[in-house]
C-alpha cells in the first residue's frame, strides 16, 4: 500500500513518521508518512527481500517503464525497529478498484500478471495479488507494493492466486460474462469476490467460456473440498514436485484470459449525451473559453472535474494543473475516457466511476483503511458543468447543501447553472410534482453561491438558459 501526496499532507506538522492506517496487515513491510514523504518500513525478511528485488533487472526496467513505483533506500529517516527504511514516489492521487472502469480493473490485472511473470524469471514472486497494490499515473497503471515481491521458495505454488481470482479475475469475469457491474461487489467487500460466491453468478452454459470452469468452478471445488481438513497442501505440492515452471504456465494462461475479456456496455443515460447538449456549437465554444480563462489564471494543483463525461473540459484543465481527477457516475463514458487517455498514454488525467451523490465512503478497519473521496485528497479548482440539475433534481440534493459540502472542501468552483427553461432541466422536473425543488432557481441559487463563495465572474450563454460562475471560497 502506497498513499497520496494530498494524504500524507495530514501527518506534515507531525514530528515522527506516522503509521498509514491501511497498512497493518504485513509485519515485515509497513507504509508510514513523514511530512511530505512516503515511508516504508522493513522487517529483517523484508530487507532480504528488498534487496533481491532491488538488485534485480525486473526492479530497474519496471521503474524505468513506469509500471512500478520508484524506490530508493532513506535509511536516515528513524522508524523504530526497523532493518530498513525505503521511500516512494508519490502518487498523485489514490484510487480504488470499486471506482474503476471495467478496462482500468483488466488494464491493472495485467500489469500485475506481467509483473509475476517476469519476477519469476529471476526467482522473485508476489506473496499477494490485491488490486489495492496497483495506482495510477493518470490513464498509466504503476504497482505501488514493492513490499510484496519476495524470493521465490522452491516446491512452493503462487500464494497469491486466490486473491488475484477474488479482486480481479473474478469481477472481471462477472462483468464480461454476465453484464454485472463488479463496483458494487468490490465496495461490498474489501477481500473481493470468493470463488464459491463467484460461481453463483453462473450458469451451466457458462462453464464453457473461457477462463470459467479452471479459475471459477473447479477454484469453488477445491475450496469447498479442503475448508473442512487439516491437509498441508503446500508440504504435498513440494513433495510431489511442484515447479515454478507450473506457476509461469498459469500466468500466462490468465494473461490470456483477461486480455481476451471485452465489456460492452451498449447505450447509456450519458455515453452520447456530449453529441446530444442542448446549446449550440457557438455557447459549447464560449463555455470551454470561460473554463479556459479560469484554468489559465493561475498554476492549480489538483483539479475536480465532476460530471466529466467524455472529459472535454478535464482536458483543458490540465493544460494549467498538476493533476486532473475526472469524475463522473456513468461506469460507459468513463471507461471511453480512459481509453482514449490510455492510447495518448495520458499521466496527468485520472478517470473515476463516483457518483456525487452516493460517494466512495471509508471502508475497512475502523474505518480508516480506504478513505472517502476528499480523505485522497482536496481540490484547488473543482468543475461543476451540466452537473447542479442531476445533483439537485434526479439526486434530490438541496442547492443550499450541495454549495455547503463544495465549500467545505475549500476548492474554487466553476459551475454552470441550467434555468428551468432549460430542455433538460425541464424534462426532468416533468417526473416531480408541481412545485417541487423550490430552491432550484436562478435567484435563490445565486443567493446561496454568494453565501458560500466570492463570485469573480458570471457569464450567460447566448441561448438564455445556461449561466456560468467562477467563484473562491471565502
Amino acid at each position: 500500500m502506497s498513499l497520496s501526496e494530498s494524504t500524507e499532507e495530514t501527518a506534515a506538522t507531525t514530528a515522527a513518521p506516522v503509521l498509514e492506517p491501511g497498512s497493518f496487515r504485513d509485519w515485515d513491510s509497513r507504509v508510514y508518512y513523514d511530512g511530505g514523504r512516503i515511508l516504508r518500513s522493513l522487517s529483517e525478511d523484508g530487507l532480504a527481500d528488498w534487496l533481491a528485488l532491488s538488485e534485480s533487472k525486473l526492479f530497474s526496467a519496471a521503474v524505468a517503464e513506469g509500471k512500478l513505483v520508484a524506490t530508493a533506500r532513506a535509511d536516515e529517516a528513524p522508524i523504530a525497529g526497523a532493518a530498513a527504511v525505503l521511500e516512494h514516489e508519490r502518487i498523485p492521487f489514490v484510487s480504488y478498484p470499486y471506482e474503476w472502469s471495467f478496462a482500468m480493473l483488466r488494464d491493472a490485472a495485467l500489469l500485475q500478471l506481467e509483473l509475476v511473470r517476469r519476477a519469476l524469471d529471476e526467482d522473485l514472486i508476489l506473496k499477494d495479488s490485491s488490486s489495492y497494490n496497483v495506482q495510477w499515473n493518470g490513464a498509466q497503471p504503476v504497482f505501488i507494493d514493492v513490499g510484496s515481491f519476495e524470493r521465490l521458495r522452491a516446491g512452493e505454488p503462487w500464494a497469491g492466486y486466490r486473491q488475484f481470482c477474488m479482486l480481479f479475475l473474478n469481477p472481471l469475469l462477472i462483468q464480461a460474462y454476465e453484464g454485472i457491474d463488479f463496483r458494487p461487489l468490490l465496495r461490498g467487500s474489501l477481500a473481493g469476490i470468493t470463488p464459491p460466491e463467484a460461481r453463483r453468478f453462473f450458469s451451466f452454459r457458462d462453464l464453457f467460456r473461457r477462463g470459467v470452469m479452471t479459475n471459477v468452478a473447479l477454484h469453488a471445488r477445491l475450496e469447498r473440498k479442503h475448508e473442512t481438513t487439516d491437509r498441508d497442501v503446500k508440504a504435498e505440492l513440494k513433495r510431489a514436485g511442484f515447479r515454478k515452471e507450473l506457476i509461469v504456465a498459469n500466468v500466462r494462461k490468465l494473461e490470456k484470459v483477461v486480455r481476451r475479456l471485452e465489456w460492452e456496455p451498449g447505450s447509456t443515460a450519458w455515453s452520447g449525451y456530449g453529441a446530444t447538449t442542448s446549446y449550440d456549437e457557438a455557447d459549447a465554444a464560449r463555455k470551454e473559453a470561460f473554463v479556459r480563462e479560469v484554468v489559465h489564471t493561475r498554476g492549480w494543483g489538483l483539479v475536480w472535474d465532476i460530471g466529466c463525461n467524455e472529459g472535454r473540459h478535464s482536458r483543458i484543465a490540465a493544460e494549467n494543473a498538476r493533476y486532473v481527477v475526472a469524475l463522473d457516475g456513468d461506469a460507459a463514458v468513463v471507461d471511453r475516457l480512459y481509453r482514449s487517455l490510455a492510447a495518448e498514454s495520458g499521466r496527468t488525467i485520472l478517470p473515476l466511476v463516483a457518483d456525487v451523490t452516493d460517494p466512495s465512503p471509508a471502508l475497512g478497519w475502523q474505518g480508516l483503511e480506504r478513505q472517502t473521496l476528499e480523505g485522497r485528497g482536496r481540490p484547488e479548482l473543482t468543475l461543476c458543468l451540466a452537473l447542479l440539475h442531476h445533483v439537485v433534481i434526479s439526486g434530490n440534493v438541496p442547492v443550499p447543501e450541495f454549495l455547503s459540502w463544495l465549500a467545505g472542501l475549500g476548492t474554487a468552483l466553476v459551475i454552470e447553472f441550467p434555468t428551468r427553461d432549460d430542455p433538460r432541466v425541464a424534462s426532468l422536473l416533468q417526473r416531480k410534482k408541481a412545485g417541487a425543488h423550490p430552491d432550484y432557481d436562478r435567484e435563490p441559487f445565486e443567493r446561496a453561491l454568494a453565501e458560500r463563495f466570492e463570485v469573480e465572474r458570471t457569464e450567460e450563454l447566448a441561448g438564455g438558459t445556461r449561466i456560468l460562475y467562477y467563484a473562491k471560497p471565502h
